[in-house]
């Protein structure tokens, strides 16, 4: 039975300036009685917004949401929250923050005082009713915010990165505990809704994951998870999941990525990257520097590294990894394929360059792989004087992003050009120069 459903959902804000940003767009999805879903995705790709959206926080720009088949215009009355922040009152103790939303609902006192002991003891917090927040760790915290939610007696759980900021091994234990929550039907809890970026967490809790894309919010995946509980983190079905997942984070991007048409004419190069969609040539936020870092790691692997692995040697969220990996695969020196990364050809060769000369095979690569690089430099060799104004190629790619990712993606091309010595920048001035080196 649907519990929940979104229909169409199309999100707007108008930012400082004026601009219309769109942060989701035409997304749908369905919460079914008595199922885990994750909603998965990068950071950026709306995924809170979403969730907000779905408890009748955030009312869509289009489109509808609805509960057990009657559309909301308000908050949702089967939802409770639980935040990655605990959102805890620092002056209630324990008991009261958990009686927080049945003192808003008008339930007496001593009914709620009773219904709130009954989930504080449901969530292993009994002893602890008397404490304030500062009293207790991390994980006792969340304890309370889940608390908190459970007393409400809702049909839907939505959890938002609720274990982000916990240690490790805190983390997995409430993954545990709230597994067993719904499993054991504790109240009136049917279904869960969790916001995650944790790829393994997705596929330890879910019965199916729903992966969004990026810059605006939109859904790429609905992947169901047939996996059976309790689940076997080293299995090779859940190994095999999990590289599927991050196949469809990383390799979906990346194929549109890589695929970089050569422009005959700087200027009209530049407006044809701002007439594209910025989904399709947004440059990734990664330092030159930090992809070399990335590649000499990898490159220690002759026969590649899984993601995952990666990203726990390096003490790393996965999600901290997708810039540079994004990065890596544009300019062609990384392969992500099913959650195994291995460095290629062209990466071995920048890689194992000394210094002086891994700028000259950076400039080449960059000048074969990204557009907007090789728009600037033809543009500066072709001007009158070998300069330009920095607001004449933000104010192209304007045309068709908002102000501040145009700036972002000029700022990214700056800097891999300069680290190629293709050109240089004056921010003082606005002006953008070439490099004496690529004269």
């Amino acid at each position: 039975m649907n519990m929940i459903q979104a229909s169409h959902v199309n999100t707007t804000f108008m930012s400082d300036k004026g601009e219309e940003l769109t942060v989701l767009k035409d997304m749908s999805l369905t919460l079914q009685e008595g199922e885990i879903v994750a909603i998965l995705g990068r950071s950026g790709a709306g995924k809170s917004t979403f969730l907000r959206t779905l408890a009748g926080l955030v009312p869509p720009t289009s489109g509808s949401v609805s509960y057990r088949g009657k559309e909301l215009h308000g908050p949702n009355p089967g939802v409770a929250m639980v935040f990655q922040t605990f959102a805890l009152m620092p002056w209630l103790t324990v008991k009261s923050n958990v009686e927080l939303g049945l003192q808003a609902r008008g339930v007496g006192r001593k009914e709620r005082a009773q219904a709130a002991l009954q989930a504080i003891d449901s969530i292993g917090l009994d002893g602890f009713e008397s404490a304030y927040p500062k009293e207790l760790s991390g994980g006792m915290r969340q304890r309370v915010g889940i608390a908190r939610a459970l007393v409400l007696q809702p049909d839907a759980l939505f959890m938002d990165e609720p274990f982000s900021a916990l240690d490790v091994l805190t983390a997995e234990n409430l993954r545990q505990e709230v597994l067993n929550l719904w499993s054991n039907g504790e109240g009136k809890l049917r279904s869960i809704l969790i916001v995650t970026h944790n790829i393994e967490e997705a596929v330890q809790m879910a019965d199916r994951v729903v992966v969004l894309g990026s810059h605006p919010g939109h859904v790429i995946a609905n992947v169901d998870v047939n996996l059976p509980r309790p689940r076997d983190k080293h299995a090779p079905e859940f190994e095999d999941m999990v590289d599927r997942l991050y196949s469809i984070l990383t390799g979906r991007g990346n194929e549109t990525m890589s695929k970089s048409p050569r422009t005959p004419n700087p200027l009209s190069g530049v407006k044809q990257m701002a007439a594209e969609s910025p989904t399709n040539r947004m440059l990734p936020d990664a330092t030159p520097g930090g992809l070399a870092g990335l590649l000499e790691i990898v490159a220690g692997y002759p026969d590649g590294i899984d993601l995952a692995e990666l990203a726990s040697a390096l003490s790393f969220e996965v999600d901290d990894l997708f810039p540079l990996l994004d990065a890596g695969t544009l300019l062609g020196m990384l392969d992500v394929n099913r959650g195994h990364v291995t460095v290629t050809e062209v990466g071995h060769r920048w890689n194992d360059a000394d210094i002086l000369n891994s700028k000259v095979v950076f400039a080449d690569i960059a000048m074969s792989h990204v557009p907007l690089v090789r728009a600037i430099d033809r543009a500066l060799r072709q001007s009158r004087n070998g300069s330009l104004h920095g607001d004449l190629i933000v104010d192209l790619l304007r045309n068709k992003e908002p102000e501040d990712v145009a700036r972002k993606q000029f700022h990214i091309a700056i800097e891999w050009g300069r680290y190629g010595e293709l050109f240089d920048y004056d921010a003082d001035d606005d002006i953008l120069t070439l490099d004496e080196a690529a004269l």
